[in-house]
């Protein structure tokens, strides 16, 4: 579970940031920023956190407001995706003299490369966090091990 991916026009895009961290994978570190912009397209950002149990990943995202039921999380071809679409626009009737908020449409999408027992993810939606629980595939996750330098 190493690169994150987003949804961009129909495309899957890498994306990649400093530093050489725990999910960092072959592509560099793990959040900066892509040039392409997910509000330039419709989608909102949506932040999420990940934490690293001995036996778990676990991912938090922070979408507050949200209704349940559109949420979608799904997994494909060694790919988790978390997606969210309203039914409907309610805030389109409403006139608003300032906005720094909106719980339009989003999707984040993360690389598991074989770490995790896919058949066993869950995943909870309290208090304006989505927490998805990626359980590791015990034979792909190595503990890791020091190694003497000469």
């Amino acid at each position: 579970m190493y690169n994150e991916h987003r949804c961009h026009s129909g495309k899957m895009h890498g994306r990649f940031g400093r530093g050489a961290g725990r999910f960092s994978g072959h592509f560099g570190g793990p959040f900066s920023h892509h040039k392409h912009s997910m509000f330039d397209q419709g989608f909102r950002k949506v932040p999420a956190n990940i934490e690293e149990t001995e036996s778990s990943f676990i991912i938090e995202l922070f979408a507050p407001a949200l209704v349940k039921e559109n949420l979608k999380v799904v997994t494909k071809d060694d790919i988790l995706t978390i997606s969210y679409q309203p039914k409907e626009d309610a805030d389109s009737s409403k006139k608003y003299s300032r906005r720094e908020y909106s719980n339009g449409t989003f999707e984040r999408a993360f690389s598991l490369n074989r770490k995790v027992l896919v058949e066993n993810i869950s995943a909870g939606y309290t208090d304006g966090i989505l927490k998805v629980t990626l359980p590791k595939n015990p034979e792909t996750n190595t503990p890791e091990k020091d190694i003497l330098v000469d």
